[in-house]
Order: C-alpha cells, then structure tokens, then sequence
C-alpha cells in the first residue's frame, strides 16, 4: 500500500482550500438541480443545458475529491515554531542576487506559492535550491532567463 505524502503548507493555505471545499459543496445541490430541470426539457441528445450542467458536476466533482485529498494530507507549519540555521518549509529568506540587491521570500507549499507577494514554492527551483542552506551558502538556480546565482544573507521564522 503506497504512503500517503504529506502535503506542507501554511495554516493560511489550509484555510482558502477548506473554505474553496465549502463554496464547491454548497454548489452541488444546484447542479443537481440543473441537471433535473435541463433533463425536464425533453430530448437530451441536443440539450446543451443538460451537456453543460453535466460537465460541471463532472469538474466539480473532481475538483472537491482533489482538495479533499490534500486536507486530508495537509501538515500545516507554523513558521514561527521552527527554528534553527538551515532553510525549512516556512522559514523566510533573504537572498543577495549577484548584484547584491537584498530579495526576500518566504518557502510556503504549492497552493499558496505567489512570487510577487515573495513567496515560492518548496517545489520551485528556487526553493528546491534553498532548503537545507545556511546563512553564507551561495546558491545556483537555472531559470528559464539562465543562471541566478544568489548568496543566503538572513533566515527568519516569522
């Protein structure tokens, strides 16, 4: 029997899927409803009301069991709970690029990774890059622009 992987995230993160999961279930009972009414109108093969209220139950049903799936996963990190001299899930960095401009992110989990906010994906180049480095560590990332080399300046559980 495979393990389940524990999917990291910020409690923030688990919040928005919890209240994404909500907002779908609530919906389903209104497609239902769809579904009967187009169904109402006779002739299916050329009820596109019917085709579409379909489909929709379709992509949400899909899209219910997918966040289920990572709620019932979720390990949620409360960043200010760590500690220590190396990056983890959670920890806040600041990076000087190879011009010495001071960048910050903070390493979150995939639902929640948002770059202009600062914050990246454990997953993402970047951050598979950072974790387990220390303050001193020189980092090299290839991105689709080439190599950013980035040397580790702070690391903060905030």
């Amino acid at each position: 029997m495979a393990t389940m992987e524990k999917v990291p995230m910020l409690a923030e993160g688990y919040e928005r899927i919890a209240a994404d999961l909500k907002v779908l279930r609530a919906e389903r009972p209104k497609i239902v409803d769809a579904i009967e009414e187009a169904r109402a109108h006779g002739d299916l093969s050329e009820n596109a009301e019917y085709h579409a209220a379909k489909e929709r139950q379709g992509q949400v049903e899909a899209q219910i069991a997918d966040l289920e799936d990572r709620i019932s996963r979720a390990q949620i990190i409360d960043p200010a709970s760590l500690s220590g001299d190396r990056i983890v899930f959670g920890a806040t960095v600041t990076l000087l690029d190879d011009e010495d401009k001071p960048v910050k992110y903070q390493i979150v989990g995939q639902t929640e990774a948002d770059a202009k906010v600062g914050r990246i994906s454990y997953n993402s180049p970047l951050g598979r890059a950072l974790i387990t480095k220390k303050v001193g560590d020189e980092i090299e990332v290839t991105v689709p622009s080439g190599d950013k080399f980035y040397l580790v300046e702070k690391i903060e559980f905030i």
